[in-house]
């Protein structure tokens, strides 16, 4: 490989690497956003699932590994470091494989992972009261903005202890379907209508769910075959400016 090839070679991966540390930073802060966010479905979930709680902590991980994987390519490769350059090979391609396994094994347990996630959420409904703690908070704030109500419908409200026990007909107010004449609105809580017809979305959460999952699977899957590409360029660059790099030579290492 020509003297220029080397040089282009090396300043590409190491763009790369600078991209692929800002990638690491976008799963920590992801897997941080799911511990600590207060506003979302994903905070209904991690009341009640240890999966949950475990998966965002790999995330994290995740993350931290890919940011200090760029920090160490970014060196490897403006320093023609052979050692680091073959580490940073490696960890691309267990990253790779660890991807591949997760995302097979998340479609054929998908089911399980369907039954998991209707368990938990409607242990929420039953005991829900209104008083507004985290996760009765975020299912309230899922109804609200997906315009949805239940898990596969209403009638899954009708288990709720408060609804079920009371003289009067008691809805979830985040359920208020506003061209439905009824009450005044109100975000959280149990609100009373005027009539036992309940004037509320009739589509469930989980059918709401998968219908924003197939509008945007082709972004998702974009996005996944990009990941996927990117890495595969990245392994390649390491490979070619390992090759080139005849010997190993530590004093390039920057002293601090």
């Amino acid at each position: 490989m020509g003297k220029g090839c080397i040089t282009a070679t090396k300043y590409f991966l190491f763009l790369f690497n600078l991209l692929f540390f800002l990638f690491g930073a976008v799963i920590m802060g992801f897997g941080l956003w799911v511990l600590l966010d207060n506003q979302s479905f994903i905070t209904v979930l991690q009341e009640s699932s240890t999966t949950l709680k475990v998966g965002s902590y790999i995330l994290i991980g995740i993350g931290s590994l890919s940011m200090l994987m760029g920090f160490l390519g970014c060196i490897g490769a403006i320093y023609e470091i052979r050692c680091l350059l073959g580490l940073y090979f490696t960890c691309l391609l267990l990253i790779l494989i660890a991807q591949v396994t997760a995302a097979v094994l998340i479609y054929f347990q998908r089911d399980l992972l369907k039954h998991e996630m209707a368990t938990i959420v409607n242990k929420i409904l039953v005991n829900y009261n209104g008083h507004n703690n985290t996760s009765e908070h975020a299912w309230d704030y899922l109804q609200r903005t997906m315009e949805c109500c239940g898990w596969t419908g209403p009638f899954n409200w009708t288990e709720n202890i408060l609804i079920k026990n009371s003289s009067k007909s008691l809805y979830p107010c985040s359920c208020r379907n506003e061209s439905i004449s009824g009450t005044d609105l109100m975000e959280t809580g149990l609100c009373e209508s005027l009539s036992y017809d309940w004037p509320v979305f009739t589509t469930g959460c989980i059918s709401s769910a998968e219908d924003w999952l197939l509008r945007n699977c082709g972004v998702i899957l974009g996005v996944c075959v990009g990941i996927a590409v990117i890495e595969l360029l990245g392994m390649i660059l390491s490979i070619c400016l390992c090759k080139s790099v005849q010997q190993e030579d530590y004093t390039k290492v920057p002293k601090y």
